[in-house]
């Protein structure tokens, strides 16, 4: 991460996630992130193909000359970029990654100015991921930003970032499958009759001297 803004933003999310997958939408307090709201963003999943701006912050509207609000995050780019956007999504949204990408927005008379852009999921309602935190933020801001507008997005670097080190369905699978795992070697046969139980010492076991 580059950018403070993505930074900020990062920190602050984790900080509220805690250890889980992703925080709830509305433990997200927009006076604690005041100074870096303008390159902020929200999206809503309705299904694969369609994350939908809930709220973009101006510096993000008036650098691409447009209202984002209600417009598809998965619109104005060409089909190889969508395609790639739409995987990463997947990922953010159904194994709680973080997606940082680097894009390109483009003037016909200028060179391509570069943006970091950061993806943290939320759950908004149900306990399922169907809201994006986001920030955009120019790597470079050249005097004429904001004045001659970028009119096309080109993706030029992308990558997930686990905040718990690996995917969530794999932790998932290692708390249900194995949860006495790091136990198994302590444990003790005791045959009572007929049946027969394993024995797991415990935090209340004492040790004797004899």
């Amino acid at each position: 991460m580059k950018q403070k803004t993505t930074q900020t933003l990062y920190r602050y999310w984790n900080e509220v996630r805690q250890d889980r997958m992703a925080p709830r939408r509305f433990e997200i307090e927009p006076s604690q992130i005041g100074g870096i709201l303008p390159n902020t963003f929200i999206l809503e999943r309705s299904d694969s193909g369609t994350y939908r701006f809930r709220l973009a912050g101006t510096a993000i509207c008036e650098a691409f000359g447009q209202e984002f609000r209600d417009t598809n995050f998965l619109d104005g780019w060409d089909d190889d970029d969508r395609i790639s956007l739409t995987r990463l999504l997947s990922v953010v949204t159904t194994q709680g990654g973080v997606g940082l990408l680097e894009i390109d927005g483009s003037h016909a008379d200028r060179p391509p100015v570069t943006f970091e852009v950061i993806l943290l999921p939320l759950v908004h309602t149900r306990d399922t991921v169907d809201r994006i935190l986001g920030a955009m933020t120019p790597l470079s801001s050249p005097p004429w930003l904001g004045h001659e507008l970028l009119t096309t997005r080109t993706l030029q670097r992308s990558e997930i970032i686990w905040p718990n080190g690996r995917p969530q369905s794999i932790i998932d699978a290692l708390h249900h499958q194995a949860p006495f795992l790091p136990h198994v070697r302590k444990a003790r046969i005791v045959r009572n009759q007929r049946r027969q139980f394993r024995v797991y010492d415990g935090g209340l076991t004492k040790s004797h001297d004899d």
